[in-house]
């Protein structure tokens, strides 16, 4: 049977998700005639194991901040084994294309420099796109006005495990039920332009934690592997998460070090996550670069 020349689309969730989260979108692509899958990275999503404290209706705070995370010692390098393994795997029905939102940016590019035969097209949606060394150790010229960073202070849990690892992160996002000022700050800023019961849902589908290791050199663009790739970028004009000015900063950078080899850059009207709360522009657009 010959393969089919319809791209498959694969998603990489963004920091503290997992797969459960590109199901609306994957919905939308299936109603046009397009195949998908979702990742769990490594750590995440229906395969990790805990926190339990998390999900207890009687939280107990002092276990959630001291059990053990399953995020970790997870690295970049991790997360690009897995992923590359299921191209691997997909790409005997076709060509695919990579796409993902937010910290997920990080193991698209790592995907892409590791194997660049393997991804037809790589698609960011307001993701993490780094091409400047620079970037991973000194201060971005960028006027950043974004919501999340006080959002997620709310929410914060002072992970204490015994010989943790330091670049895990751990939050509540439960809290938002019962603290109406952590719910309307954390909306504002991830999801704006979402009904409020769609919002309570997104929350409860969240895991509690990530490992920020994998903002780690191996990340960067690789102009090599970065020139027989097309590559979109998708800004979200709404987004109050990730900026459109951040947006369009990490854009710029990466177009300065492949000129001749640009982003094909779109722009959406919706937040940081309207894949989850405006599935059909995304499947639209989707559908269109195939």
């Amino acid at each position: 049977m010959r393969p089919d020349q319809r791209p498959t689309f694969v998603f990489v969730h963004g920091g503290s998700s997992n797969a459960r989260a590109w199901t609306p979108l994957r919905n939308e692509l299936a109603l046009r005639g397009h195949r998908s899958y979702a990742v769990d990275l490594p750590g995440h999503g229906d395969r990790a194991t805990g926190p339990a404290s998390y999900h207890r209706q009687d939280q107990d705070r002092t276990a959630l901040a001291r059990e053990a995370s399953p995020t970790e010692g997870v690295t970049l390098a991790d997360n690009v084994r897995h992923v590359v393994g299921v191209l691997r795997r997909l790409a005997a029905h076709g060509p695919v294309v990579l796409a993902g939102n937010s910290l997920g940016g990080l193991t698209l590019t790592a995907v892409v420099n590791a194997a660049p035969d393997l991804v037809h097209r790589v698609v960011y949606f307001s993701a993490l796109c780094l091409a400047d060394p620079a970037m991973l150790t000194e201060p971005w010229d960028v006027v950043d006005d974004n919501l999340l960073d006080a959002a997620v202070a709310r929410i914060a849990v002072p992970y204490d495990a015994p010989g943790r690892d330091p670049g895990v992160v751990r939050l509540d996002w439960r809290r938002a039920h019962t603290d109406p000022d952590a719910y309307a700050a954390l909306k504002d800023a991830i999801m704006a332009d979402a009904p409020d019961h769609l919002f309570r849902h997104f929350l409860d589908s969240l895991d509690a934690d990530e490992n920020h290791a994998v903002l780690e050199p191996a990340a960067l663009v690789r102009a090599e592997a970065w020139r027989r790739v097309p590559h979109t970028y998708v800004r979200l004009s709404a987004d109050h998460s990730l900026t459109p000015a951040v947006q369009d900063l990490m854009i710029r950078k990466a177009d300065e070090l492949t000129p001749d080899h640009p982003f094909d850059v779109h722009t959406l009207p919706t937040s940081h996550v309207g894949y989850v709360s405006r599935p059909g522009l995304f499947a639209d657009l989707l559908a269109g670069l195939t």
